[in-house]
């Protein structure tokens, strides 16, 4: 640069060329801050408050809106109903004072603020109400999954309530509106939440109610929280006059309610980080413990509450040192200051007594089944016995009507030189009249011998 310009033309001349650098080097920067303006989707100032006030109103087409979607989320609880409960979300119109108390506190606007506020509470005691009266008289009184979890909230329920009701307010101030209303209304879930402080109240369940009611503050506060931040951010027109000590005190209320809302939460996180902590070193403990010595862990049940840990073995029976030998190992996974219950399930002991007794019923019953037999063959064996008799009797008649009388029966022979006695069949024949021949005799003994198919056959006539 020449030496003999000006001072003031050479610091010029220097600045020039220092923003065309910093302009040539920093394009990206440019178009990152470009991509990121929200003014330049910025709706009219006027259309935005018209938006607002107009959502705050519960009369007409919105009163009724609420009184359905209070009546759709209890029906979604009661019936545990994700669904339904979804449904009752997106037909909320809570969302609209809400959005009301941020937006005018950030513009000073107090009758604007009044009105949302009165609004606001006009609702919440409707779908407490509404609610309480529909579980009073609901015959299921179960609280289901979609119940306990809106009565537990935590610091991550401050975050959803927070970046969901950022989404909100700046697309009721964008003019590219789009579709978030919908789902940040699903994210923030305003009305479960207040319907099942009104299952706490029927049901009497009051850690239900407050539960519920805290998790319902929560997002209230930093749904509007959120309203109060963009609005001032987007630096829409104040509406109102405020002197500075005023202004001050609204900011010692604001902060005030935000740490009021915010400290149980944090602890209340804190308890859930340590639960979730618990339950994933207990898992691993669990996995390291699953085969002790023959014995095999059946089932398992972890109670960070509580801190316990209930185990079902089931194998041989758990001798004092395996137990204590499986309590030591949950040291290794910084597991301390816990309770370890015991259960034994089967046991291979148990098993093979058992067994052995069910071997001694099988075979009394095989002994009782053998005599039942054996009595159901003598029995067949008589009844038999006595159609033969019969039998005989009205065939010999035929041949020698003066054979009267047949009697029939199968006995058993006993000799010395036996062990087993033979069975013999035995037909006495008795005579009236004229007695038989010896040919005769013989004729009939054949015949016997014959008909009854038997070679010790013994026949004896009686006269």
């Amino acid at each position: 640069m020449p030496p003999l310009l000006p001072v003031c033309i050479r610091q010029i001349i220097i600045f020039a060329m220092a923003k065309q650098k910093f302009m040539k080097y920093n394009r990206p920067l440019r178009r990152l801050l470009r991509l990121i303006n929200l003014e330049s989707d910025l709706d009219d100032y006027e259309n935005i408050h018209e938006t607002i006030e107009k959502e705050l109103v519960f009369k007409g087409t919105n009163l009724w809106i609420l009184v359905f979607a209070i009546l759709v989320a209890s029906v979604g609880l009661n019936m545990n109903s994700t669904a339904v409960i979804i449904g009752a979300m997106l037909i909320s119109p809570l969302m609209g004072p809400i959005n009301g108390m941020g937006y005018s506190i950030a513009t000073y606007d107090f009758p604007l603020f009044r009105q949302a506020v009165k609004n606001f509470t006009f609702a919440v005691l409707a779908g407490l109400v509404a609610s309480t009266a529909y579980f009073a008289i609901s015959p299921i009184s179960t609280a289901h999954s979609e119940l306990l979890a809106r009565t537990s909230p935590t610091i991550y329920d401050v975050l959803i309530a927070f970046f969901g009701g950022t989404a909100g307010i700046v697309a009721i101030t964008s003019k590219k509106k789009g579709n978030v209303i919908p789902g940040v209304a699903i994210a923030t879930a305003l009305m479960p939440p207040l319907c099942t402080a009104g299952y706490g109240l029927a049901t009497g369940q009051f850690t239900f109610f407050f539960g519920a009611l805290y998790l319902f503050t929560i997002n209230t506060v930093f749904i509007a929280l959120s309203a109060l931040l963009i609005s001032q951010i987007l630096k829409l027109p104040i509406r109102g006059t405020i002197a500075e000590p005023q202004k001050k005190r609204i900011n010692q209320m604001i902060s005030f309610v935000l740490a009021l809302v915010l400290i149980p939460s944090i602890y209340f996180g804190y308890l859930l980080v340590q639960k979730e902590n618990f339950t994933e070193r207990a898992g691993r403990y669990i996995d390291n413990i699953s085969v002790v010595e023959g014995n095999y862990l059946l089932k398992h049940e972890i109670n960070p509450k509580t801190r316990t840990i209930e185990l079902v073995y089931g194998g041989t029976s758990l001798i004092d040192s395996q137990k204590e030998e499986i309590r030591n190992r949950a040291g290794d996974f910084n597991l301390t200051d816990i309770t370890i219950e015991f259960r034994q399930g089967f046991s291979y002991t148990d098993a093979a007594v058992r067994n052995t007794e069910v071997e001694q019923l099988k075979a009394e019953i095989n002994r009782l089944n053998m005599v039942v037999r054996e009595r159901n063959e003598a029995l067949r064996a008589a009844v038999s016995a006595q159609e033969k008799g019969s039998e005989l009797l009205s065939e010999l008649e035929v041949l020698y009507p003066q054979v009267k009388q047949v009697a029939y029966s199968l006995t058993l022979g006993y000799t010395s030189d036996q062990p087993l006695p033979d069975t013999l069949a035995v037909v006495i024949v008795t005579i009236k009249g004229k007695d038989l021949t010896a040919r005769e005799k013989e004729q009939v003994e054949k015949w016997l011998s014959a008909r009854l198919r038997s070679d010790s056959l013994k026949v004896f006539f009686n006269k």
